[in-house]
């Protein structure tokens, strides 16, 4: 059964399902690009491996726990006489603790130099909120930004802090950021939203070189399929996160003429 939505399904973005849903996106592009990019170019799947000790890396939260000293009041006629001091039982708590991360990316390398010439990344919920996620992402961001290697940036989040665009106040559901070496600091923006197709873009090579169509949606669309998301998504309940006013009307409609609501 295919996915309800035109474009981005929201229900995707729900944190029980994103980590898979990532994984399997980025295979999906790797598959679609390889067989284009031959001989020339192949792509490879990285990993980004940091840790984190962050509060909502948790299911549950980090109780502040505190032992009151049992209070025994005195009076001068019992002043002399022997107390036993209670026992303080030890109580269960949860503690934060190193959590390795590994977040897939893509990079395109040039076959016979192996240099990398382009880096396709999918934002993760990590990279836009703050801790270390975000910090290793930029790192990783301005590194690039820094060099001639193209960057392509996938976000398919609706919730969290985007990353930095100058002089942009376009608010959108979601974007895609190509950013070519030799334009920067100029780079297309690909903003769009709920209701709309996910854009297709072509993808930076070498000058000389024809560059393929990515179509994220097809992609996705793909993907939802063999997945077999439909089962495991129950359309009755709202998606988390939760939709904007207008999004929820627009989404209820949809679901209902579809009879999944």
């Amino acid at each position: 059964m295919p996915s309800p939505f035109p474009g981005m399904n929201p229900y995707l973005e729900n944190p029980a399902l994103w980590s898979e849903v990532h994984n399997l996106l980025i295979v999906a592009i790797f598959d679609a690009l390889n067989p284009q990019l031959r001989p020339k170019y192949r792509v490879a799947i990285e990993q980004r491996v940091y840790q984190t000790t962050e509060e909502d890396s948790l299911l549950v939260g980090i109780p502040d726990v505190t032992v009151q000293r049992s209070q025994t009041a005195t009076n001068q006629k019992t002043q002399n006489i022997a107390v036993v001091a209670p026992t303080v039982e030890a109580v269960t708590v949860t503690i934060p603790i190193p959590e390795t991360i590994r977040e897939s990316y893509l990079e395109v390398r040039e076959v016979v130099t192996q240099e990398v010439v382009t880096v396709i990344e999918v934002l993760s919920p990590k990279n836009k909120r703050s801790g270390e996620g975000r910090k290793a992402y930029e790192k990783k961001r301005h590194r690039v930004l820094g060099s001639l290697t193209h960057l392509v940036e996938i976000d398919l989040l609706r919730s969290g802090k985007s990353m930095l665009i100058l002089n942009n106040n376009i608010q959108s559901d979601y974007r895609i950021v190509v950013s070519r070496g030799e334009h920067r600091p100029k780079a297309d923006l690909y903003a769009f939203n709920l209701q709309n197709v996910i854009p297709s873009f072509p993808l930076p090579l070498r000058s000389e070189d024809k560059e393929p169509l990515l179509d994220l949606q097809t992609l996705l669309s793909e993907l939802y399929d063999r997945a077999s998301y439909d089962l495991v998504i129950d359309y009755s309940l709202e998606p988390v996160p939760s939709l904007s006013e207008a999004n929820t009307v627009w989404a209820d409609v949809l679901l209902r003429q579809q009879g999944l609501r």
